[in-house]
């Protein structure tokens, strides 16, 4: 049995091999946030394939799984197969009209389970309560992104009406469907489309703003690592060629 020395002891040692924090400064809040977004838009409609590219090799690196699909009525085909491979049949997806079209019937014609998430919030408590088990049911959990950070690999996905965040999170596999307008280059670059969304206030922004770098991690039992414990085992990142929202 380890000692509680012999434990801080091993705490010291494993710190003394880190190396000391970096330097890090706040970044200026940007006076225009809408105009430095639109900026940014215009910036990455010139540099999409290298911004992509980096996506997915950071995307991969952290274990995620990306597909390519040339336009949106793909998708369907694309997720029934990820279904497949994992005898998975039940998926709960965001409402037609946050995911930017309705793909239930053709995954519910390719043997699927689908149960789209309502337009909006459910004022019955108990309805709440259902709907929460259903989706903790699921196999799958189709959502849309609201910006993919190719610096990191990272999802990020607003909850609101129609697109609650346990679409992503309870569901063992999470399949993210995004395009070029949700592409931006770095963290710094999010930061500026945080400022917007906080400024314009708008009601899809919702209570919670998720960071989805990669399937569930975790390594809290005996540093060992292990998937799953705290959201999805599996997260697949599906780029759709022309603009979901057009």
């Amino acid at each position: 049995m380890t000692t509680k020395a012999e434990f801080l002891a091993r705490i010291r040692s494993e710190m003394q091999k880190r190396r000391g924090p970096f330097a890090a400064s706040t970044a200026p809040r940007p006076a225009r946030p809408r105009e430095a977004v639109a900026l940014i838009r215009r910036e990455m409609a010139e540099r999409c394939p290298e911004t992509l590219a980096r996506f997915r090799a950071e995307f991969e690196r952290v274990g995620g799984v990306f597909h390519r699909a040339a336009s949106l009525a793909e998708v369907p085909h694309l997720v029934a197969g990820i279904a497949r491979e994992r005898e998975a049949h039940r998926l709960v997806a965001w409402h037609a009209t946050a995911l930017g079209g309705d793909l239930a019937p053709a995954l519910t014609a390719r043997g699927l389970d689908v149960l789209p998430m309502p337009p909006g919030e459910l004022a019955d408590a108990g309805e709440r309560q259902a709907l929460r088990a259903r989706i903790a049911q699921a196999d799958l959990g189709l959502t849309g992104v609201d910006l993919a950070i190719a610096e990191t690999g990272t999802l990020v996905v607003r909850s609101g009406a129609g697109r609650p965040r346990s679409t992503s999170l309870l569901p063992p596999c999470h399949v993210a469907v995004f395009d070029r307008s949700t592409l931006v280059e770095s963290l710094a670059q999010a930061s500026v489309f945080l400022e917007a969304w906080h400024e314009a206030a708008a009601p899809v922004a919702g209570a919670v703003i998720s960071f989805i770098t990669g399937p569930s991690r975790t390594a809290d039992i005996e540093l060992t690592l292990t998937r799953g414990v705290h959201g999805p085992k599996e997260v697949h990142a599906v780029f759709v060629e022309s603009e979901v929202h057009g």
